[in-house]
């Protein structure tokens, strides 16, 4: 005869595979130095700082101003949707630590803010626009007069504007340029705040 425990009997879980776990990937549209060809694009391929996979060209959905300011010609798109030009850049897909370390070089959210926006993929060869929601960099709470600088729709450091951007190891330590560009509590040019979306 066989005894019965009074207890339950629990399976034991199978051991996790590493392998099969499926990580996170964040899309996001880089317009400026990061863009291939451009002085910061070796942090996108650098596997140090994680995944960087690039998707597709893309331009904004929404017409921003992309302009280039400070004494270290950094471009921005600055948040004031309608004005300016539709942007162009690339799409890239990146898991958390990439997105960690973009955040660090883009100073978020003490400099630039990273929002949701919707951008729309070039392909030439579909009748039918495909959009895709990406992460943005964008530059909030700026100088009105930042808006008085001329407007691109494709950035590029060596471009026939002659304000080549000037990378970080090559500045001044002691100076601080978001003093050229960030608007104190009563020159500030605001934007509606707008829902966010997780990618």
């Amino acid at each position: 005869m066989h005894k019965f425990s009074a207890f339950p009997v629990h399976k034991i879980p199978k051991p996790i595979d590493v392998h099969t776990i499926r990580t996170i990937m964040h899309k996001v549209f880089v317009y400026g130095t990061l863009k291939r060809n451009e002085p910061n694009h070796c942090l996108l391929q650098d596997s140090n700082n994680g995944i960087g996979c690039f998707v597709a060209e893309g331009y904004t959905k929404t017409k921003y101003p992309l302009i280039i300011a400070t004494k270290y010609n950094i471009p921005f798109i600055l948040h004031c949707p309608g004005k300016g030009h539709f942007v162009q850049g690339e799409i890239y897909d990146v898991d958390d630590k990439m997105l960690s370390k973009l955040d660090i070089l883009e100073d978020h959210p003490n400099y630039y803010i990273r929002e949701i926006d919707d951008i729309v993929i070039k392909d030439t060869l579909s009748q039918c626009p495909q959009e895709e929601k990406c992460w943005v960099y964008f530059l909030k709470n700026f100088k009105p007069e930042l808006l008085k600088r001329p407007y691109m729709d494709n950035y590029s450091s060596n471009g026939s504007h002659g304000l080549q951007y000037m990378e970080r190891s090559k500045r001044d330590p002691s100076y601080n340029h978001k003093n050229e560009i960030k608007a104190d509590s009563s020159t500030q040019m605001r934007s509606e705040p707008e829902p966010t979306a997780s990618s």
